[in-house]
């Protein structure tokens, strides 16, 4: 069940970005945050040994399989799966307190994640990245140099699934021209900013301000 008015006035917001793997989902994101310093991003949890530079707390949280589990049995994640004997998870509580104390969240996440953080906290914002064509996508994947061949062909071959999910976004964003991405991509930002449902409070104190002016000119 969705929160109350008074809920949603009350809280931050949680933007949650996903799409198909080299839909540039992840270099929107890093805009974002350049040109919205305020704005929290959702470090994930897993598994798996730290890479070299990566540091606790800031490019993950690194925890035991033990660990990962009891949290799993306490219901401590927003979203997790298991991917190559490692599991990745976002962390619940963070996120959500974060977003009971008036500050909005920054969630990067693939498909599957973010139906299941959707499921969880549904008020959320989900916007969906899409590169403009097919070939499009192929160039970026084997433009990394990240993957192997039949990593590439397997993301290739789930793209049509994948894009079948685009109608349980609240908004799409066609990712051909970065700089125009990311321009969208902050229009959608500041548009939920602006719902009247976000800004009743202040609505309320000018009305009230301006009522008050009105009694005390007569």
């Amino acid at each position: 069940m969705r929160d109350s008015m008074q809920d949603i006035k009350d809280k931050g917001i949680l933007y949650v970005v996903s799409g198909p793997s080299g839909a540039g989902k992840g270099t929107i994101c890093s805009a974002i945050r350049s040109i919205y310093p305020e704005l929290n991003y959702s470090i994930s949890m897993t598994t798996r040994e730290p890479r070299i530079g990566e540091k606790e707390g800031i490019s993950y949280f690194f925890r035991t399989n033990e660990q990962f589990e009891e949290l799993i049995s306490t219901d401590s994640f927003l979203e997790y799966a298991k991917v190559y004997d490692h599991y990745y998870g976002t962390p619940k509580k963070p996120v959500l307190d974060l977003i009971n104390d008036g500050q909005s969240v920054l969630l990067e996440i693939d498909i599957q994640g973010a139906m299941k953080v959707k499921e969880q906290y549904p008020q959320g914002v989900f916007i969906y990245v899409v590169p403009p064509s097919l070939a499009t996508l192929s160039k970026r994947l084997y433009g990394r140099g990240t993957d192997t061949e039949d990593v590439i062909q397997r993301r290739l071959s789930e793209i049509t699934k994948e894009l079948s999910m685009a109608h349980k976004y609240d908004y799409i964003v066609v990712n051909d021209v970065l700089d125009i991405a990311v321009r969208k991509t902050c229009a959608i930002l500041e548009a939920e900013k602006c719902k009247l449902s976000r800004n009743e409070n202040q609505v309320e104190t000018i009305f009230s301000q301006y009522i008050n002016k009105e009694v005390s000119s007569k």
